[in-house]
């Protein structure tokens, strides 16, 4: 079983930046789908970032041009790069990763609090 931790949330002012970072207990390998979740009292969880196969990466429509997810393989560990934050931004965000076989981990999720 693989365990990720979220870490890198915190409070932020509107316009400022932040990078979450998402590791893996286990060599997961780069070609593994994952994602990059946010929800928020009383909504579904959203999907805020993925990549494909290790290459393919979409963003959803809000967080274009400011939001940029990556990957250090000799780390086992994603990022999402957040920057020009805005107040609805804020949310607990979670990473995800597929497992063949096994399905999909999850993080317990770190929050972001953008302040205006």
């Amino acid at each position: 079983q693989v365990r990720l931790v979220e870490s890198g949330g915190g409070l932020v002012q509107a316009g400022g930046s932040l990078r979450l970072s998402c590791a893996a207990s286990k060599q997961i390998s780069s070609t593994n789908d994952m994602g990059w979740f946010r929800q928020t009292p009383g909504k579904e969880r959203e999907l805020v970032a993925s990549i494909a196969r290790g290459r393919n990466i979409k963003y959803e429509d809000a967080v274009k041009g400011r939001f940029t997810l990556s990957r250090d393989n000799a780390k086992n560990t994603w990022y999402l790069q957040m920057n020009s934050l805005k107040p609805e931004d804020t949310a607990v965000y979670f990473c995800a990763v597929d497992l063949p076989g096994w399905g999909r981990a999850w993080g317990r999720g770190t929050q972001v609090t953008v302040s205006s």
